[in-house]
């Protein structure tokens, strides 16, 4: 009989050890964010119940994202200062960063569909947009091409809806999709809009990465800024000729074939066939390798 009571004694401090561990956890979950939102500059209608339980979604899940979010925080401070002065030249505002956070994670991502790179782009929609993308070179990896051509799509889509938001929630569901569902449903405010699921959620992760990043601490993101990615230096070089082997490229610049690709991971092959003659812009990092 003492040993059954000395055991159960231990399952009860155990249980009450894990219930307070659980209370706490439990307890720090939750974190009041601001209820006066906006994205670039247009109002979130918080007064409307379903706009509050669809922003509060993407806020509890980014906010318990752990993994995600803190790497979309260290990535960001290498990758947000190549978009943000492109966004500023096109007249795109600056909170279309965060578009790039939620296609990507920041990083070349290749989805099920076939959309490549931070911004995302299908080869038809790339190609439309000036971008050459073949076996050899694909400039959706480009990260200055791309938010350039990102720029382009978006400025388009606001010259037709008139709305950031609506530019932001086409980049998702297209700008004829969304068109046609305003003339279906007679509205022409993305808020007052009922849209699939994918493309509903769109401008709330938009809405919630923005707010988390730019007050990561209050989240419980507090990343010292030594932890933070940092772009190494480099140089630019121009090649209008064919290269044959990027090994041996790689190895004149003084580098080698990993670090090249890594920093131009627009170059898809071994080599670089340039008929034509065009002019490619290469980087050379030089330091951090």
């Amino acid at each position: 009989m003492k040993k059954i009571g000395v055991i159960l004694g231990v399952v009860l401090v155990a249980s009450l050890f894990v219930y307070a561990t659980a209370t706490v956890v439990k307890e720090s979950v939750y974190v009041d964010y601001p209820k006066q939102m906006n994205f670039a500059d247009e109002v979130v209608p918080y007064k409307i119940m379903d706009v509050q339980e669809r922003l509060d979604r993407e806020m509890v899940t980014n906010m318990n994202y752990h993994s995600n979010t803190t790497l979309v925080i260290k990535r960001a401070n290498k990758v947000f200062p190549v978009i943000e002065p492109i966004l500023k030249k096109n007249g795109v505002p600056d909170d279309f960063k965060y578009l790039a956070v939620i296609e990507s994670s920041l990083v070349n991502a290749v989805s099920p569909a076939g959309a490549r790179g931070v911004w995302q782009f299908m080869p038809a929609t790339a190609k439309e947009n000036g971008m050459e993308v073949n076996s050899y070179v694909d400039e959706r990896y480009d990260l200055v091409k791309s938010t350039e051509a990102a720029c382009a799509y978006l400025k388009e889509a606001y010259a037709k809806f008139g709305s950031w938001t609506l530019a932001a929630a086409s980049y998702n569901g297209g700008m004829n999709g969304v068109s046609r569902r305003l003339e279906e449903q007679q509205v022409g405010d993305f808020y007052d809009l009922l849209l699939p699921e994918e493309t509903s959620r769109y401008v709330f992760r938009i809405l919630a990465l923005k707010e988390i990043m730019q007050n990561s601490a209050k989240y419980g993101f507090a990343i010292p800024q030594e932890a933070l990615y940092k772009e190494v230096p480099f140089k630019t070089i121009q090649v209008d000729s064919t290269i044959n082997d990027l090994a041996d490229f790689a190895k004149s610049q003084g580098i080698n074939y990993k670090i090249l690709k890594l920093h131009n991971p627009w170059l898809r092959d071994k080599s670089l066939p340039n008929k034509s003659g065009k002019m490619y812009e290469l980087v050379i990092p030089t330091a951090g390798y």
